[in-house]
């Protein structure tokens, strides 16, 4: 799955050693807002200090973000977990319109949610018709 929008927090790092392996690791947490009429926001994770390094996310930034969703069980109670893969900098073309749906000015398209045709009311002559649902 992606998302695309502006990282508006940097969480701080959390780190520790492994009790299975004893292994070091580390991981940070971001928060991503996406555009719209209603703008949207997102926690998402990267683990790995080498991951971490390599995508440098700084808040402000416009990304694309590849992530996985995934759910844990603790003590009884679900947990949802967005980890990111991969990042991309920069915002992607738009893609182009649905045939017969023109875009509505001033608000950003969803990735991966077509845009849906308006819907229309029927004449007030019909209202006297078999079918009398509002839609």
């Amino acid at each position: 799955m992606e998302l695309t929008g502006k990282i508006i927090a940097v969480l701080p790092a959390n780190q520790g050693v492994s009790q299975r392996t004893g292994n070091p690791w580390m991981s940070q947490e971001y928060v991503i807002e996406v555009p719209g009429q209603y703008p949207r926001k997102c926690v998402f994770r990267i683990f790995g200090e080498d991951r971490i390094r390599q995508f440098n996310i700084q808040s402000g930034e416009e990304l694309t973000v590849s992530f996985d969703i995934d759910a844990h069980e603790y003590n009884g109670r679900w947990f949802n977990e967005i980890r990111a893969y991969n990042i991309s900098r920069g915002v992607p073309g738009m893609a182009a319109p649905v045939a017969g749906v023109a875009p509505v000015p001033g608000v950003a398209p969803v990735a991966g949610v077509a845009p849906q045709a308006p819907v229309t009311s029927a004449p007030a002559g019909d209202a006297g018709s078999a079918d009398d649902l509002p839609f």
